[in-house]
């Protein structure tokens, strides 16, 4: 099978359909990436040799002013032409999207070749491009359960994950409690100014790692004084040796981030992004929160609230708790559900 994987702009797309791509590979069928030329495009295939990597010029949508949406939409005709050519140089046979505005050129252009498209959601929310193309698509493989509706021809197969995100057998015993601060790979300005502030006044051993983004670094390290139980890094670049050493993480509530903190079996203090589109990081941690896998605070509530909320998990061990549930959903497996689902339509 000749498959094109379409993933552009964010790690919470592009990660996932990397997964996908090498699945596909290792089980000797072809695929062809297409993305929008974007570092992170690159930096997430940079290990699959075999992978064939094409872009279009593509461009996101939601969140921008008129002028620039008025230029998107003039541009997907062209990019409906684009991907034609891929489609038939390539000979596909199957389509798979992640969301983002890419999904819309490639799906359309793979409808005019009768294409069976797939269409994969990280969030509890259905994103505005997958929703449009689920109205045609083949099959919509859910990462996370949708927060306020259920919709046909869908199936829970969680968010494909690296593999290196499964949990170490050993628990050590230690007399700090651990925390990892992560808000992604562009750091959370939130989470550098307030929870230094936050930390300097609890007086619990502590041990704590801080991914506060790039050239955030010394100023972050200020914030927290001369403490030495405090490493911060620009980026961790294995998120997943963070996760394993930390009791509980403190996160932005992106799906990726929490399908690879639950993977793990580590509970998270999760701080949506306020302003994410049609609020999905705030359902995506009401989600985590349901099923006792963590606890959520919203960012606009007061300081005061996020210490106590910090103190409770600390003094009464909260996050042992958290420890102690599974998840229902095994995101390391998901990568091998979505092939084999499309393998058996494929069939069929």
């Amino acid at each position: 099978m000749n498959i094109l994987i379409a993933a552009a702009k964010t790690g919470g797309h592009v990660y996932p359909a990397a997964e996908i791509c090498k699945v596909f590979i290792n089980n000797g069928h072809r695929a062809i990436f297409i993305g929008t030329n974007s570092l992170i495009e690159k930096n997430a295939l940079k290990d699959i040799s075999q992978v064939q990597y094409e872009h279009i010029n593509m461009q996101g949508f939601r969140g921008n002013g008129i002028l620039h949406k008025i230029l998107v939409i003039l541009s997907i005709p062209l990019n409906i032409i684009k991907t034609l050519r891929i489609i038939w140089v390539n000979q596909i046979d199957s389509i798979i999207v992640f969301g983002g505005f890419i999904t819309i050129p490639v799906s359309f252009a793979g409808l005019l070749f009768f294409k069976p498209i797939y269409v994969h959601e990280q969030n509890t929310v259905l994103g505005s491009a997958n929703k449009i193309v689920s109205t045609f698509s083949k099959k919509i493989f859910l990462g996370l359960p949708l927060h306020n509706n259920k919709i046909n021809k869908s199936e829970i197969t969680g968010n494909p994950i690296r593999q290196s995100f499964i949990p170490n057998a050993e628990d050590t015993q230690d007399d700090f409690i651990k925390i990892y601060i992560t808000g992604g790979s562009q750091g959370a300005q939130f989470f550098n100014e307030k929870l230094p502030m936050i930390f300097n006044d609890i007086k619990t051993p502590i041990f704590i790692k801080h991914q506060c983004g790039k050239d955030k670094k010394l100023e972050v390290i200020k914030l927290y004084g001369n403490s030495k139980n405090i490493d911060v890094e620009d980026f961790f670049n294995n998120p997943n040796l963070q996760i394993d050493w930390a009791d509980f993480v403190i996160s932005r509530s992106g799906a990726l981030s929490i399908s690879e903190i639950t993977a793990m079996k580590k509970g998270s203090l999760l701080i949506p992004i306020p302003n994410s589109i049609d609020n999905h990081q705030l359902f995506n941690a009401r989600y985590i929160e349901r099923n006792g896998m963590g606890v959520v605070f919203e960012q606009n509530n007061e300081i005061k609230d996020l210490k106590d909320l910090i103190e409770n998990i600390i003094w009464t061990k909260q996050y042992l708790k958290w420890q102690e549930k599974d998840s229902s959903i095994n995101h390391i497996d998901a990568a091998n559900k979505i092939y084999n689902s499309i393998m058996d339509n494929t069939r069929q």
